[in-house]
């Protein structure tokens, strides 16, 4: 059992986050969900919770009232191994929300992720100061980031 799960505060579209986050993660599975009965705060029979399991890592979706938003204090980072990855994650994580500098973007439900070069620790733990300055100057003039162009600024500072 996962000890610790995150649960996300749906606005009343807890089943179509969990179905859309099942299309964008070819690994997702989606576990037991339960749904609101009579006399309480959504309408009978919508989803009150949904298990969702990404890449092993379980969530947990609650629909509720419009009473919380999500903020990019909390992201999910994606780790990319090419940058094809990359370019997959972007475009449908960000298909009716929003990008963002740095390899961030906002989801339509409003939930941050970055999409990330896995090999982004090791670049940036192995680099001289130079080549660290370097990185982030390239990193911040990005949305998407672009491996390439991460590792030629890596390679030009060496």
């Amino acid at each position: 059992m996962q000890t610790i799960v995150p649960c996300l505060f749906f606005d009343g579209k807890a089943e179509e986050a969990v179905n859309f986050y099942k299309s964008v993660f070819k690994s997702a599975k989606v576990g037991h969900i339960s749904r609101y009965g009579d006399n309480m705060p959504m309408p009978k029979g919508s989803v009150m919770t949904a298990e969702l399991e990404i890449a092993g890592q379980k969530f947990l979706a609650l629909n509720g009232p419009p009473m919380f938003t999500f903020s990019p204090a909390i992201s999910f980072m994606v780790n990319c191994e090419t940058q094809q990855e990359i370019d997959y994650y972007w475009d449908k994580l960000s298909e009716g929300g929003e990008t963002q500098q740095c390899g961030w973007l906002k989801d339509k439900f409003g939930l941050s992720w970055q999409i990330v070069p896995s090999e982004m620790p090791h670049l940036m733990g192995n680099a001289s100061p130079a080549q660290s300055q370097k990185i982030m100057e390239a990193v911040m003039t990005m949305t998407k980031l672009d491996i390439a162009a991460l590792k030629q600024a890596y390679e030009r500072a060496a």
